[in-house]
């Protein structure tokens, strides 16, 4: 009797990639001290307590026990739109917005919306690979825009237009990135708009991390350029910020016509994001400014201080930093990313990813979330990297 088959578009997919990487830590004997994970990215420091309270009484209560509306609650529409009109100097309304559940669902939902099986979506060299699987898995090609790190992973406008000239129907950029951390230049993302704007493709924009950014930075205009919502897409991310990632919750930014498309999408993929989180992050926008202020500068001195670790190894060369991530070129040529990594954790108690897991050519690096741990942790990196072998 034959068997049932699978998927082949999803079946031919690696497994994901966090969970290999635990299992080298559970491996290690804890000689060179404690683990340090600087695998997922995730917020080394808890919820505000208010954050914790008002999930609670929102999780307890009958009204988010039902269903909510497909595009988000409106009060968190709200807050987020009056937040962005104040990040961006310019008119967003929650008309503008559709609430899901991650930044990962918000890709996925806004790539369902405008392209299908046998279109083809660009993504960098690397990706974030996330984002590539998800191409994978619904049919959609995926044409690679090359980084390199001479240019500190940032675009080049030419390559821009070569890889618009194959007739792409978007390029998806990750603005701070990941996973090299590259911040994107707010001139640079206009005339990749434009670029985009003049084949009539869609920029997506995925901001996870932009409120990583030093403070007073506006991260682009392009919010303020005539006829945006044709053609731009935003996406968002409010586990950083609140340090809630098991709640799962994302935001989309966009014309009132897309966000209606997007609607149909989330109708099947979840009907509506979960209403206690949404309810909670609609007080916490206001609320917990100064604390996520605050948080701001603790990544950023989390930064500086593998900034300076990564000063005093000069065989480790970090070729890019920036909000959570450092991309690292390990000293091993020899060696794939991901022999290299899985003897950091096994050997030295180090978590990372494998450069590999972003992108063919990026054998050559390791992806550190340097936001994971404090700065005195960060500090013991300099014994652990200098004195590392990995045979």
């Amino acid at each position: 009797m034959p068997s049932a088959s699978f998927n082949p578009l999803v079946f031919r997919l690696s497994p994901p990639p966090v969970p290999s990487v635990f299992a080298w830590g559970r491996a290690y004997d804890g000689a060179s001290g404690p683990l340090i994970d600087l695998s997922q990215a995730v917020p080394g420091y808890p919820p505000h307590p208010d954050m914790l309270a008002w999930l609670g009484e929102a999780a307890a209560s009958k009204a988010c026990a039902g269903y909510g509306p497909i595009e988000g609650e409106d009060a968190l529409r709200d807050a987020y739109a009056a937040e962005m009109a104040e990040i961006y100097g310019a008119p967003v309304t929650a008309a503008n917005i559709h609430i899901t559940s991650g930044c990962n669902q918000a890709f996925m939902a806004a790539v369902m919306a405008i392209a299908g099986a046998g279109d083809r979506v660009a993504l960098t060299d690397p990706f974030y690979f996330n984002q590539e699987t998800t191409l994978a898995m619904l049919g959609i090609g995926c044409e690679l825009l090359p980084l390199d790190a001479a240019d500190g992973f940032v675009p080049r406008l030419e390559r821009v237009r070569e890889v618009l000239a194959r007739g792409v129907k978007a390029i998806a950029l990750v603005t701070p990135n990941n996973p090299t951390g590259a911040v994107y230049p707010g001139p640079l993302l206009k005339d990749i708009f434009e670029l985009c704007r003049a084949a009539g493709a869609w920029l997506i924009l995925d901001e996870t991390y932009r409120d990583f950014l030093p403070a007073g930075e506006r991260p682009h205009d392009l919010l303020s350029v005539a006829g945006w919502e044709e053609n731009l897409i935003l996406l968002y991310s409010f586990s950083k910020s609140f340090c809630i990632p098991g709640h799962r919750l994302g935001a989309v930014t966009a014309g009132e016509r897309t966000v209606a498309e997007i609607a149909k999408v989330m109708d099947n993929l979840q009907i509506c994001a979960s209403r206690a989180p949404q309810v909670a992050v609609a007080r916490a926008i206001p609320a917990l400014k100064q604390w996520r202020d605050a948080n701001r500068a603790e990544i950023l001195a989390r930064a500086d201080a593998l900034r300076a670790v990564m000063a005093g190894l000069p065989a480790w060369k970090m070729d890019s930093l920036g909000a959570y991530f450092a991309f690292i070129r390990h000293p091993f040529g020899d060696l794939t990313s991901a022999e290299v990594a899985e003897m950091l954790a096994r050997k030295a108690g180090v978590l990372c990813l494998p450069g590999a897991y972003f992108g063919e050519r990026q054998g050559a690096y390791l992806r550190f979330a340097f936001a994971n741990a404090n700065a005195p942790t960060i500090a013991t990196l300099a014994n652990r990297l200098g004195g590392f072998t990995p045979t």
